[in-house]
Parts: C-alpha cells; sequence; structure tokens
C-alpha cells in the first residue's frame, strides 16, 4: 500500500469518526461527508496514474473525469430513487393515504405495537425496498408515537426488521438484487433458504427491545386522534395510497420489463402520483388554495436536503476507496487469513457493511469472486447466499450502516452515540442469531 493510498484512507477513517462524534463537534454530518468526498478525491489527484490507467500527461483529465462521472452517476440514481421514494411517502401521508393502515397497526400496549411494527416492517420491506420501508414506517410511527424517547426505540427497530426483511428478498435490498441480476443467487434460493435466518435475526432483538417498553403508549399516541386530516373523500385518500404504494411495488416489475434502473421507475411513479393528486385538488375548487402545504411541489420544497447531500458525500468517498483498491485488498486479506472460512468471511464483511457501505462491498466480492459450477461458490451457494444476508443484516449495527439506517437517522434526528450504546449490541445479538440458524438449516436441512 502506497503513502498516497495511506493518507486517503487516513482521511476517510478521520471523516467517518467525526460524523460518528457528531453529537460531540456539534457539525453536521452532511458538512463532513461532502469535506470528506472532496478530500479524498483531491489526494487522488496528487498521482492519479497509479490507479486509473491511461491517466498520464494531457489525458489526466479526462481520464479521471470519466471514472468520477462513472461513479457520480451510480450515486445520483440512489439519490434521485431516495427523493423519489421519500417524496411519494410525504404525498401519501399527507393526503390520509395511512389512516387506515395507522388503524390496523395503533395498540394501546407499548409492546404490542412494536411486534407489530417489526413484522410488518419486515414483510414490507422485502416487497419494497428496505430505505422506502423505512421511510413508510417513520411516517407511520410520527403518527402513533407522541413521546420521542419511545418513538425512536421503534424507528430503531424498524432499521433492524427492514434490513432483515430485505435480506431474503431479490428486491428487498440493493446487494441482493446485484447478486440476482448476476445470477449468483436465484429468487427461489435466497427466499427459501434466507427467510428463516431474517426472522431470527428479526426476532432476537425485537425480543430483547420489548423488554424496556412497558405499559401503554401516552395520550394522543395513537388512535383517530392522530389520523391526518386530508380534504379528500375516503375513496380518494385510498386512492392516493394504492398509487403510491403500489406504484413503489411495481418499481421492480417495471425494471425487470424495461431493464431501465429503479429510479426511472420511482419518477414514473412519482409523475403518475403528481397528475392523480393535482386532478383531485382541481375538483375541489377554491377549497384546493387551502390545501397547498401538501401539495407536490410544496412537499418537494421540504424535502431534506442534509440527508442526501449526506448520501452524496459518503457514496463518493466510498467510491474513491474502491477506485485505489483498498476494498478488494481487504477482501483478499479476509480470504487469505481465515482460510476460505466462508462463515467468518461474510461475517466480517457483514460488520464491515455497518462501517463501509454494503455495496462496495458486494460489488467488491463479486469481481473478487468468480462464480463457479458446483461448490459453495457456485449458483445459491452458501457464499453467496451467507454474502446477501451479512451484507444486508450487518448494516443494522451503526445506524450509518444502511441507507435504512440514514434515513431513519435524518427523519427521527438519531445520534450515533445513542444507537452505538442501546441498539448495536442488540442488532449484533441478531446478526449472529440468524448466521447460527443458517448454518443449522444448511446442516440438517438443505
Amino acid at each position: 500500500m502506497t503513502t498516497l493510498t495511506i493518507a486517503i484512507v487516513v482521511v476517510f477513517v478521520f471523516g467517518y469518526l467525526c460524523i460518528a462524534l457528531e453529537s460531540f463537534t456539534k457539525v453536521n454530518k452532511a458538512a463532513v461527508a461532502l469535506l470528506m468526498f472532496v478530500a479524498c478525491w483531491t489526494l487522488f489527484m496528487v498521482d492519479p496514474g497509479s490507479y486509473v490507467s491511461g491517466a498520464v500527461g494531457e489525458n489526466v483529465a479526462s481520464a479521471v473525469s470519466e471514472v468520477m462521472e462513472r461513479h457520480l452517476g451510480s450515486t445520483a440514481t440512489t439519490l434521485f430513487f431516495l427523493m423519489g421514494a421519500m417524496t411519494i411517502v410525504e404525498v401519501v401521508d399527507q393526503n390520509g393515504g395511512f389512516n387506515f393502515v395507522r388503524g390496523i397497526i395503533a395498540s394501546k400496549s407499548k409492546r404490542a405495537l412494536l411486534w407489530r411494527i417489526a413484522f410488518i416492517t419486515f414483510f414490507l420491506s422485502a416487497i419494497l425496498d428496505n430505505m422506502t420501508t423505512a421511510i413508510v414506517m417513520v411516517m407511520i410511527l410520527r403518527k402513533l408515537v407522541a413521546d420521542h424517547s419511545d418513538r425512536i426505540i421503534y424507528a430503531s427497530l424498524v432499521i433492524i426488521a427492514a434490513n432483515a426483511g430485505g435480506a431474503f428478498s431479490p428486491i428487498g435490498d440493493v446487494t441482493t438484487i446485484m447478486l440476482w441480476n448476476k445470477s449468483l443467487i436465484t429468487a427461489g434460493g435466497v427466499i427459501k433458504e434466507l427467510f428463516l435466518p431474517s426472522v431470527v435475526s428479526m426476532v432476537v432483538p425485537a425480543y430483547i427491545l420489548s423488554l424496556s417498553l412497558k405499559g401503554e403508549l401516552s395520550a394522543g399516541g395513537m388512535g383517530e386522534s392522530v389520523a391526518v386530516q386530508s380534504d379528500f373523500s375516503e375513496g380518494q385518500r385510498k386512492a392516493v395510497f394504492f398509487i403510491g404504494v403500489g406504484g413503489l411495488i411495481f418499481v421492480p416489475i417495471f425494471k425487470s420489463i424495461t431493464h431501465l434502473p429503479p429510479f426511472v421507475g420511482i419518477l414514473l411513479v412519482l409523475g403518475v402520483l403528481w397528475t392523480v393528486t393535482e386532478v383531485f385538488y382541481r375538483r375541489l375548487g377554491d377549497g384546493a388554495d387551502e390545501s397547498a402545504q401538501k401539495r407536490i411541489l410544496h412537499i418537494l420544497s421540504r424535502i431534506d436536503m442534509g440527508t442526501i447531500l449526506f448520501f452524496l458525500g459518503i457514496l463518493m468517498a466510498v467510491a474513491c476507496l474502491e477506485v485505489i483498491g483498498v476494498l478488494a485488498m481487504a477482501g483478499e486479506w479476509l480470504n487469505t487469513t481465515f482460510d476460505g472460512n466462508h462463515y467468518l468471511v461474510t461475517g466480517i464483511i457483514g460488520v464491515m457493511s455497518s462501517i463501509i457501505d454494503n455495496v462496495p462491498l458486494v460489488a467488491g466480492c463479486m469481481g473478487m469472486y468468480p462464480m463457479a459450477e458446483v461448490g459453495d461458490m457456485a449458483q445459491d451457494g452458501i457464499f453467496w447466499q451467507l454474502l446477501a444476508y451479512c451484507a444486508g443484516v450487518g448494516g443494522s449495527m451503526l445506524i450509518i450502516g444502511s441507507a435504512a439506517g440514514v434515513v431513519v437517522m435524518g427523519l427521527e434526528k438519531i445520534t450515533f452515540v445513542w444507537y452505538m450504546k442501546r441498539i448495536t449490541l442488540v442488532a449484533f445479538a441478531g446478526y449472529l442469531a440468524g448466521i447460527v440458524a443458517y448454518w443449522l438449516e444448511r446442516t440438517f436441512l438443505f
């Protein structure tokens, strides 16, 4: 590893520590992430030729720009997907689309609510994706739980359940989509063999967290008193719900039909929902002006740009680590050190995914370990299924370890330190329990 590579890694680690210690530094994590992104790539430009072939002489600028634009394009698809999903969910919520869903979930008992939230999040995440599911569930929680100290416990479980639910579904997480598209796993295989471990990884933390919740919710935290008031009729509210949530479910279908990136499907759904709600408001006549705050044009102005810029900074900084080969070197070192023990290698990759974005980690593993005809590295082999599970569920151990965690962190203002103190060990217990469940399953069932 060259001195320049070490310097870039040091800058990344220092930036990461500043993000982790946001509650002490009082500097917004988005600002730090942007500085980290710029600093890493600025150091990269000291000697780009050592990392990018063709980056010499007059070709340096064009070669580096091509690399950065490729990664920026990949990052932008995530950001547009995030913005579209956040807007769709907010529109559905603001227009009362989740009223009847809240009625199904609502419970006076704190523990009963926790279990309902856990299972609904788990299964919804398998249909949608973990990030979108986290947004939906936090929006519902805001109407059900008035006490913020209780709500952030539920929100933390939403992160765990969303990541667990996404791990057993081929469309539930970015990493499983990547593995599925490369034919390293099949839809039937990953659902059949990862369902039980994923359930275990959610149930164990849910049980531990339920022990800290006693009694009933405070007044105003549930029931019809918190239902969103809307100028729309009951039928229109349900139409908004089914177009919004049904549209999100349709996104992977749209992708499989058109082979376009998922963010295109999200923008399609947003466009349809925008058009339909505008038609509904137009029919309201003069009353439509009183509901301007709930219209999409106004909601777009309230998008949490801090979260968006944080994603931009983190993903582009990680992209720099990928280009300089640090992630690939880490994977090779793991494979050599643990003598090809797939449980240990993927288990550690899962822990790393709570620190570094799981997408480049999985991408690095896919490039480093070619698919074999038979054995553990074959299609639906132990390595690929464990990688899907560990990269997905492992991100729950730190709040910035997954897209769901970052979104919830921004929406509920959960600090990194609070999550690490209260949730990290709980999530880790579920993570290990799921790996044990998978081992038992592979040993005695399949």
